[in-house]
Parts: C-alpha cells; structure tokens; sequence
C-alpha cells in the first residue's frame, strides 16, 4: 500500500469544519458537576433526575446482573452512593457517546464488532487496571471502551480512503492494526483523532489523554507503577478484533501481560474469563450482541496456533 494513492487529509480540519456531534445537555451537565471537588450524590442525581431518559437507563445500569444487588435500586441518589460517582458518571457519558457515533456504511467497516471490540477492552482495562493495584479502575475502563470512538466518524468524514484501509486491513497477508495504515498513509492515527473530540468535548484532559495514548503500551509497561491506567488501556488495544481470523498482536500481549503480573496475579486465561463473564452481564446494559468466539476461545487458538509453528 503506498501513501502517495490516498488524499492528504488534514485530521484538525475535520473537526473544525463542525462534523463533530453535539454533547447532549445532561452529560455536559454531569461533567460541569464534576469539576466540584465538594460534588457528592445529591448533586448528581439532581442532574441526572431531570432527564426521564437518562434516569431509567442509570436505574436498568445499577439494577443489572453486572452489579448483583441482592434488592432493586429504585432512586438515582442511592444508586450513586451504592456505585460511586465516577462509574455513574462515566456510564452516563458513554451511554451518551455510543447514541452519537455515526454507522458509516464504509467498506467492511462493522460498527456492531467495533463495539463488541470496544467493550471487551473496556472491562479488559478495569481487570487489569485493578490487577495492577488501582482502588478506582473506571478511568481506564472508559477510556478503553472508547478509544476507538474515533473511527466511525473518519470513515464517515473519508469514506474512499478509509475503505481502501479497512480492505487493506482484512487482507491476510497484511495482518497489522488500523493504526499502523493510518500512520503510514496519514502520518497521524485514530488515537490522536480520539484525543481531540475530547478535548472538543470538554472532557477531563486526563481522560483524554488516556484515550490518546491507548497506543504506547512499550512506553507504559515501563512505567506500570506509576501509571498502571495507562499500562490498562495501552494493553487492551492488543486484544483480537472480532473481524480478525487471528491474533497479530498475541505474542505482544502476552509479554507486556507478563511482565506487569504480579507475583499472585491471575493468569492471561483466567483474567479473559473474567472479562468474558462480565461481558455476558455488561452488554445487554448498551445493547451489544455476544461476538462469536470468547477472549478465551481467541486465547487457545492463538496458544495453539504458536505451539504448532514453534514445532
């Protein structure tokens, strides 16, 4: 693939030229709160009360099979106090993130695997997150759930190029991720472009930095006592796609994993088992269908596929 064949696109003009969809109000309103340090459930709920919708779905959220409470939450302010307020907080802005990404009809692009994918890593990056020792893990797993977030709205903006990369991307004989065709042909990344609609946004420049530099895991598997959210989300974007018949990135996953167990941690195996049960929880919450094949189904085929060729 040679990048003099696709068009020079400006990632900054994109977004300037207002393409970008609107926050709805009450995620704005959520985030204003939570720029009070003194903000606590009252405040929340009081936000999150006067939007019927977005009410019920953070009732249907803590009431779900993921959290298990033995009885039904029926008020948004003792949801919050039983959840906390970062993960109510968060739910809200994904939820509202999700009802805004575009579903560009693209190429092979598959919004509904993009968002398998996406939660996947998501629940990836809190496992980790919490593996790594983190009191609070629901940075990371948002980040990771919408690292991608990016994606459906460059194929929409760049439909021809982006068709070109994900045919490209679905050829066997490349195998490599988005990323690395888009560096090549663009010299920037779906990353960086993630970065920026949080910023255009108003998210918290941590969270967005978290989401920008969902591709540096090198860099953060150095670093992964002092910044384990990063290390997190950096390692969930190593996790097989859906539309993929193999794993590229395994051998890579499995040497950062490794390396960033603890002594006691679990193993690769038993860790994606947790993943993969809570997304059988999770997923009804965004409407999200179970993809074909489990991390750990994924996980044995690329263990074996390794033991054959090392034979």
């Amino acid at each position: 693939m040679k990048a003099a064949e696709f068009p020079s696109v400006d990632l900054r003009e994109i977004f300037r030229a207002g393409q970008l969809p609107a926050m709805p109000q009450s995620a704005l309103r959520l985030l204003n709160v939570s720029r009070d340090p003194d903000s606590g459930p009252a405040e929340y709920a009081t936000v999150i009360e006067v939007d019927p919708g977005l009410t019920v779905q953070v009732l249907r959220f803590v009431n779900s099979s993921y959290f298990g409470f033995r009885h039904e939450v029926s008020n948004v302010k003792q949801a919050i106090t039983l959840v906390g307020v970062r993960t109510i907080k968060n739910f809200a802005l994904y939820s509202a993130i999700f009802s805004m990404i575009p579903n560009p009809k693209c190429g092979a692009f598959d919004l509904a695997k993009l968002w398998q994918d996406s939660l996947r890593r998501g629940l990836f990056a809190r496992a980790m997150g919490r593996m790594l020792g983190m009191r609070d893990a629901e940075e990371p797993f948002a980040a990771a759930l919408l690292q991608d977030m990016a994606v459906p709205l460059l194929a929409k903006e760049v439909p021809v190029a982006y068709a070109k990369l994900f045919g490209a991307q679905g050829k066997a004989a490349y195998q490599v991720r988005l990323s690395r065709l888009e560096e090549h042909v663009f010299g920037w990344t779906h990353a960086e472009a993630a970065g920026i609609m949080a910023r255009q946004w108003d998210l918290p420049e941590a969270f967005a930095v978290l989401i920008e530099d969902h591709l540096d895991v090198e860099r953060w598997s150095a670093h992964a006592d002092s910044e384990p959210g990063k290390l997190a989300v950096s390692l969930s974007a190593l996790l097989p796609m859906t539309p993929d018949t193999a794993w590229p990135e395994y051998r890579a996953f499995e040497k950062y994993f490794d390396k960033a167990r603890p002594a006691r941690g679990p193993s690769i195996e038993e860790l994606l088992g947790e993943v993969d049960r809570q997304f059988a929880d999770f997923a009804p919450l965004l409407k999200i269908a179970a993809p074909g094949k489990t991390l750990v189904d994924r996980y044995h085929e690329a263990a074996g596929h390794e033991a054959v060729e090392s034979v």
